[in-house]
């Protein structure tokens, strides 16, 4: 895997947990090379993701820029590129899906938007900032076939989720949910027809700093370049 180049979609922050996990979660599952894309530096992915083989949307929003960290994320949709969506990857996936397929042009996230008439991502009725849950992995899917088991234990640190209200809207196309929590609450999607799209709510990248190789990890490393 050696010369292989992933854009580390997010802002950084040495005090964040998973921005210190990533790198070596990366080289771990296989030496590949993670670069820091900070969001407000995206104003036409085309160009400025071009050289990298894959997209990973970090942990730690708000971004500075969300329309700068979608655009990373419609570019890996739209491209094939491999992506993996982490926390706040995972909710801004779920909303440019969102703005961009299923017509909710208005879909927005509680947190830099508390009024939104569409809130597609909102308060989690039970905060997970610093928890570890148990999780269902759907059969058939890429991140049980990645972990080799139906059900795992993750680490989270996050307030918000997504809004059950809008899992009808979501999905009833390629994109589909791939693991829950034990009230039944998403915590992973993927895209159908990508040859590699998996976005989570968890932040599996925390392992690494216990010196594991993070399962999800190492298949996002190994969808590179295929």
């Amino acid at each position: 895997m050696t010369g292989l180049r992933v854009a580390l979609v997010g802002d950084f922050d040495s005090s964040v947990t998973a921005h210190r996990s990533i790198p070596e979660a990366l080289r771990l599952a296989g030496g590949v090379e993670g670069v820091w894309v900070p969001t407000e530096s995206i104003s036409d992915p085309t160009l400025q993701l071009r050289d990298f083989d894959g997209v990973w949307c970090v942990p730690a929003s708000p971004y500075a820029s969300m329309e700068g960290a979608l655009g990373a994320i419609r570019l890996a949709r739209e491209s094939g590129r491999p992506f993996l969506g982490t926390c706040g990857g995972f909710q801004h996936a779920l909303i440019e899906y969102a703005r961009s397929v299923c017509g909710l042009s208005e879909a927005a996230h509680a947190e830099t938007d508390p009024g939104a008439a569409s809130p597609l991502i909102s308060p989690l009725a039970c905060s997970l900032v610093e928890r570890r849950d148990p999780i269902s992995l759907r059969e058939g899917t890429r991140i049980r076939k990645a972990y080799g088991v139906s059900s795992i234990d993750e680490e989270y640190h996050c307030r918000y989720g997504l809004n059950r209200e809008y899992e009808g809207r979501l999905f009833g196309g390629d994109l589909r949910p791939t693991a829950h929590d034990v009230s039944g609450e998403v915590r992973a999607v993927e895209l159908e027809g990508h040859p590699f799209f998996v976005a989570v709510l968890f932040q599996p990248e925390r392992r690494a700093l216990r010196g594991e190789v993070p399962p999800l990890v190492k298949a996002f490393t190994g969808a590179l370049g295929a």
